[in-house]
């Protein structure tokens, strides 16, 4: 990779930085496109693998931006690009929101009782919905799970009725589906 392909991978993840509504994992579907589809510089299982590591491990969720950063670092060459990749990826992704919503936050909160606000934030609420759907999908769908793979839609559906209705904590059914396949049923 030359100055003009680390600069480029730094600007789009600048710009992103500001899509990120609902956190870093909602702009998974784009970040697929422009490093699997577009560029070339991950693979299918290398995305799918980084935002799982990432989520799996203690810490922010924004972690997979930085692991997909070292993973195209990685593929360039070594562990010196490995290095610029994370800090250029995940620099992008945080700097622009990280001020947006410090003097947004401030803004909104100083006046959170105007008509206009309060709507904003209502607006907002499918956006991040029709978001995270999104990058489930991606998710699903990338790592070779078919739409024909019925059990897995089945847990997919049912899990999330049970989050949905349920006070049921989330880390046991993610612990319930890892159960499901290690045994091989989904």
């Amino acid at each position: 990779m030359d100055f003009g392909d680390w600069l480029s991978l730094f600007v789009h993840y600048l710009a992103l930085s500001l899509l990120t509504v609902g956190g870093a994992v909602s702009a998974a579907p784009d970040m697929h496109r422009y490093l699997v589809d577009e560029r070339g510089w991950l693979t299918d299982a290398q995305f799918g693998a980084s935002i799982a590591i990432a989520q799996s491990a203690p810490g922010p969720n924004v972690l997979f931006v930085a692991l997909m950063g070292w993973n195209v670092g990685l593929n360039a060459g070594g562990i010196g690009p490995a290095m610029l990749g994370m800090a250029l990826c995940l620099g992008g992704i945080m700097l622009p929101s990280t001020a947006l919503t410090y003097f947004a936050t401030r803004w909104g909160h100083e006046n959170r009782n105007r008509r206009d606000v309060r709507a904003f934030k209502q607006g907002m609420t499918p956006i991040v919905i029709a978001l995270l759907v999104a990058t489930g999908w991606i998710l699903a769908t990338g790592n070779g799970y078919r739409l024909d793979n019925w059990p897995v839609w089945l847990v997919a559906a049912a899990a999330t009725v049970i989050v949905w209705r349920t006070k049921v904590h989330l880390l046991w059914l993610l612990g319930a589906g890892a159960l499901l396949g290690w045994f091989g049923l989904v």
